[in-house]
């Protein structure tokens, strides 16, 4: 499973983009706001929740993620790091392992009754959240690695 970004939920994605460019000469790709995405928690409960997020164009790539509250994408006082990304092969065999070493699922993608779908996240008792995200999606997802044109 490569590496291949990292999350961090920032208060508000734009102002966030602008500090790290400005900070870091970091490039950005386009921003995905979604108003509405089916989520399913570790406790097997489905949610709706909106979805704001953006990549930086180099690799491993820097995800900046709009906190939504009382969801996962919450900062908090100790570190708004909030996960790696690996792509998978197989995010069910994946996730059963990670489920075995102690990390079990936190939230997934869902589509109606089938979870997980697209990505999953798992987290550990040290806090740290292991993304696990469909390798099929790498090219669908490409144009978000790519330099903003907006």
């Amino acid at each position: 499973m490569p590496l291949y970004h990292v999350g961090i939920v920032v208060p508000d994605v734009e102002a966030g983009r602008t500090m790290l460019t400005k900070q870091l000469g970091v490039s950005w790709g386009p921003i995905l706001q979604l108003d509405a995405v089916e989520y399913r928690d570790g406790a097997d409960q489905d949610v709706v929740l909106p979805t704001t997020m953006c990549y930086s164009v180099g690799g491993p790539h820097l995800e900046l993620i709009q906190e939504v509250a009382g969801s996962i994408w919450v900062r908090n006082e100790h570190s708004n790091l909030h996960h790696l990304g690996f792509w998978s092969d197989d995010l069910v065999a994946d996730g059963s392992e990670l489920t075995g070493a102690g990390c079990p699922l936190q939230l997934c993608g869902r589509s109606g009754d089938v979870a997980p779908v697209s990505f999953a996240y798992h987290r550990n008792d040290l806090g740290v959240r292991i993304e696990l995200v469909d390798a099929a999606l790498r090219e669908t997802m490409g144009f978000l690695f790519d330099p903003d044109q907006g």
